[in-house]
């Protein structure tokens, strides 16, 4: 299946149901495979708005930020993903967050 094809049926699953942080998700990932950086952010930020608890949204935009050289909002993101992660007792995504933040800070 194309990323194209993809993202229609992610945006499908929207269209059904606007809250599904899942498809929003899997939206926004495959825009940042793709490059789309700022499309991607967009899906990421719509997500973490409405989702404040889907941890791994914190970190799969880190990442994407870091990718395109935006290391400093990376670092803000990786902050709030932390802080996300430890409120919502996920330690495996701390851990991977602060191991991040810490290379990044560097």
């Amino acid at each position: 299946m194309s990323t194209t094809d993809k993202i229609a049926g992610l945006r499908e699953i929207l269209a059904l149901d606007p809250k599904n942080s899942f498809a929003r998700y899997g939206i926004a990932v495959e825009l940042a495979n793709r490059g789309e950086v700022e499309a991607a952010m967009a899906e990421f930020n719509q997500l973490l708005k409405s989702d404040p608890d889907y941890t791994a949204g914190y970190f799969m935009s880190a990442q994407t930020l870091s990718r395109a050289g935006r290391t400093q909002e990376a670092i803000e993101r990786l902050k709030l993903g932390i802080s996300c992660a430890a409120r919502t007792g996920n330690r495996h995504a701390l851990s991977e967050m602060q191991g991040m933040l810490d290379e990044l800070a560097r």
